[in-house]
């Protein structure tokens, strides 16, 4: 897959998982107090992620075409990682 169109789908599935922590931000905001703690640090967990994810697409996106090789190694583990996350988080 080429840099552009890769940066394409991570842009489309940060979009997504976005949306996923607007939802869990509303739950928090509702929840009784044991569970608002609980909601409030899935959250932080899954923004801590998708800032790592974003950060490595920009990274990815200015990078050169000799370097982009070097570049989707990591961008895969952080993929990985957040998509991880966020699958824990679903099941809590």
């Amino acid at each position: 897959m080429d840099r552009d169109t890769y940066v394409e789908k991570m842009k489309a599935k940060i979009d997504e998982w976005n949306a996923e922590i607007s939802k869990y931000e509303a739950k928090s905001r509702e929840a009784q107090a044991d569970m608002k703690a609980k909601y409030e640090e899935q959250v932080s967990e899954m923004k801590s992620q998708r800032d790592a994810l974003e950060a490595k697409m920009r990274e990815a996106r200015d990078s050169s075409e000799k370097a982009w090789g070097d570049i989707q190694q990591g961008m895969e583990k952080a993929w990985n990682d957040m998509a991880s996350a966020f699958e824990k988080a679903m099941k809590r």
